[in-house]
């Protein structure tokens, strides 16, 4: 990681995002330090409760027996196995058994839907998740993570297509909250021209984010390039100076709750 752009980022979040959190990154590496790595869980227990500490400073490295949502898995692609009751799971259920999400209308949607998703070439590898100001020179982020409120929001979102004619610089896809903070902007990262996303919109993993909270998920090379031009974008007019005010006002309220 380039220390100087990590510096850089900081002392221009905090002038034009005054009082809200820095974002978090990830990256797939062999090595870690082991004392980093997250412990499997008693059970259950969804990844973006488990990362949430990386939000407060804490370096963490995730495997394969540090995740035991078979979503988790699927979308850091440590297993793209699936049960045997997936598709009921994801849809309706079935009478007298599994009870369903119902986030899609049929077993056949989901079947459909799960066969668009290839698996992540992390096998081997730890799922490395450092807050931007931890990062170091060993570090390569390939993903940058914001959990933001929407004034704040408005602002990525308006980077993420100051450099581009095609109105689409942010996308949405439907997932888990996980596959909207690792699977999609990873893919996004192997591209050209990457697009950030936006998510947390998925009401499983709603519980483990604060109200009124999305995410913004930027693949590294758009970021880098997002910090060269923040100082020259609408950041330094008058418009953002009201938006700043509202945001200020915004982060003294929510550090108070």
């Amino acid at each position: 990681m380039d220390i100087e752009l990590r510096d850089r980022f900081i002392s221009l979040w905090q002038n034009y995002f005054p009082g809200t959190e820095l974002p978090i990154t990830f990256e797939f590496r062999k090595e870690s330090d082991p004392q980093r790595k997250v412990p499997p869980p008693d059970g259950w227990r969804c990844i973006i409760c488990q990362i949430g500490r990386a939000r407060n400073g804490t370096s963490l490295a995730l495997d394969e027996k540090s995740v035991t949502c078979r979503g988790g898995l699927m979308y850091s692609g440590y297993s793209h196995e699936r049960s045997p009751d997936f598709l009921n799971f994801l849809s309706k259920g079935t009478p007298g058994g599994v009870e369903g999400e119902r986030y899609k209308q049929t077993p056949a949607i989901v079947d459909a839907w799960q066969k668009m998703i290839t698996a992540l070439p992390s096998q081997g590898k730890d799922l490395l998740v450092t807050r931007w100001d931890q990062l170091t020179e060993a570090d390569n982020p390939e993903v940058v993570i914001f959990f933001a409120r929407p004034e704040v929001m408005s602002g990525l979102f308006t980077l993420a297509n100051y450099d581009q004619s095609d109105p689409n610089g942010v996308i949405c896809p439907m997932g888990a909250g996980c596959s909207s903070i690792i699977y999609y902007p990873w893919l996004e990262q192997q591209k050209d021209n990457p697009k950030a996303v936006l998510g947390m919109f998925d009401p499983s993993a709603r519980p483990c984010v604060p109200p009124d909270m999305l995410t913004m998920a930027i693949p590294m090379k758009k970021f880098v390039r997002i910090i060269g031009y923040m100082e020259e974008s609408f950041l330094i007019t008058k418009s953002w100076d009201t938006v700043k005010k509202k945001i200020e006002r915004s982060a003294s309220l929510h550090q108070k709750t």
